[in-house]
């Protein structure tokens, strides 16, 4: 399956990444979920149809919400598609 929609550069807090490693994840792979639309446990319905409405008209950021074993790690594309940040949802 093809990406929905641009990335921009990659990058993680130091929360985000610590998490991760105490989880044992790979912070591509939750990467490769959100850009192909899998925007994991993102709780409200409302926000499932923004991210469509999003990836179809290409404006306004692009939120994932991933629940791990050690916490919950967010990704957020923004809506120029410039950038897209793996980060912990206190560090927002």
């Amino acid at each position: 399956m093809k990406p929905l929609f641009e990335l921009g550069q990659c990058v993680a807090t130091p929360g985000a990444l610590a998490l991760l490693a105490e989880d044992g994840q790979e912070y591509t792979h939750l990467i490769y979920r959100h850009v192909r639309g899998d925007w994991g446990d993102l709780a409200y319905e409302d926000d499932k149809r923004a991210n469509a409405h999003a990836v179809a008209t290409g404006v306004d950021r692009i939120m994932s919400v991933y629940k791990l074993t050690s916490g919950t790690v967010w990704a957020i594309t923004e809506a120029d598609r410039s950038i897209t940040t793996l980060l912990l949802p206190e560090e927002y």
